[in-house]
């Protein structure tokens, strides 16, 4: 069993490394020894793990799979070791699903504090806006916005963010200011991340409450793209808060029609139900909700400065 365990840590590190030679130092073996060990695990697994070349040794579909699967276990493991000897320290590799513009923008400036907290352990974001399988790719925490499809998940609430209607200044001054949600028809309009055909933003005002069929001039699924196509001019975008701090900060983009409500989006965390969340991904979730909740004041007051005052309906 520990020499089977042992071959599971030497696999991992090589598939990080891409090479024998990394894991071997790190492990205090030679080369070769570490090449007949993986050897031994493909042999009696009956399948390729890595694809060796002269340049680098690159994972298989079935080695990724098989790393996916196994490194939560050496993390809990690890973790268990460590309780076993009287450490709470969180150690290992946390694996993290996050979308890119969220990861770039709110997660990675949170980094900073949560590490120094917990110095031994390592972050390894995953960012795609595709919703990866937990199980499957080895997740053990994934932040993702909006309603939730994935049932098997255990899901908890960090924190939400306004959705607001944004335009440069420069639209704007060509093309006109919208008073009313009813308006937007008559502008060129860009669509994020709210998926293919057919969308619509709804409006709340009082106990007035308004849903748009809207037709995008540019429609992304990336929510990046649509900020900066926002910025450039192309029209009017629909986006969390979150997604677009930073140019309603600087007067990139003007926020419009601030007397209508658009809602709140939550960002939730998932845990994998297939196993105990990992107190790592517990503690990353705590942290990122005082996180949130502490700086949500700020960012409601820069969004109210950077909107267009309400005016009367045309």
């Amino acid at each position: 069993m520990q020499d089977r365990l042992a071959a599971l840590k030497l696999f991992a590190r090589v598939a990080h490394t891409g090479s024998f030679s990394s894991a071997a130092r790190e492990a205090g073996l030679s080369q070769p020894s570490v090449s007949r060990i993986i050897a031994t695990l493909e042999q009696g697994l009956g399948t390729k793990l890595l694809a060796r070349t002269t340049r680098a040794n690159q994972l298989t579909d079935a080695g990724r799979d098989y790393l996916a699967r196994i490194e939560p276990i050496l993390d809990a493991l690890d973790e268990a070791d460590h309780a076993a000897r009287g450490s709470t320290e969180l150690r290992g590799t946390l694996h993290v699903a996050v979308s890119s513009s969220f990861a770039n923008r709110r997660l990675v400036p949170a980094l900073p504090g949560f590490l120094a907290r917990h110095p031994a352990l390592q972050v390894d974001l995953r960012m795609s806006d595709s919703r990866q399988d937990l199980v499957r790719d080895g997740i053990d925490i994934a932040l993702r916005f909006g309603p939730l499809a994935d049932s098997r998940a255990t899901a908890r609430v960090l924190g939400g963010t306004a959705r607001v209607l944004v335009a440069s200044p420069a639209y704007l001054a060509e093309h006109g200011t919208p008073t009313h949600p009813g308006q937007l028809e008559q502008h060129a309009l860009v669509v994020g991340p709210a998926g293919g055909g057919a969308v619509a933003w709804s409006f709340r005002q009082g106990h007035r409450h308004l849903s748009l069929r809207v037709s995008p001039r540019l429609q992304t699924t990336l929510n990046e793209a649509a900020i900066v196509g926002a910025v450039h001019g192309l029209g009017i975008a629909s986006s969390g808060g979150w997604g677009c701090l930073t140019e309603l900060a600087d007067g990139r983009l003007k926020r419009l029609l601030p007397d209508w409500d658009m809602g709140v989006i939550e960002l939730h965390a998932l845990f994998p139900a297939a196993r105990a969340a990992r107190p790592a991904a517990r503690a990353l979730g705590d942290y990122l909700h005082q996180y949130l909740s502490a700086a949500r004041a700020d960012e409601d007051a820069l969004i109210q400065r950077a909107s267009v005052p309400p005016q009367t309906d045309a």
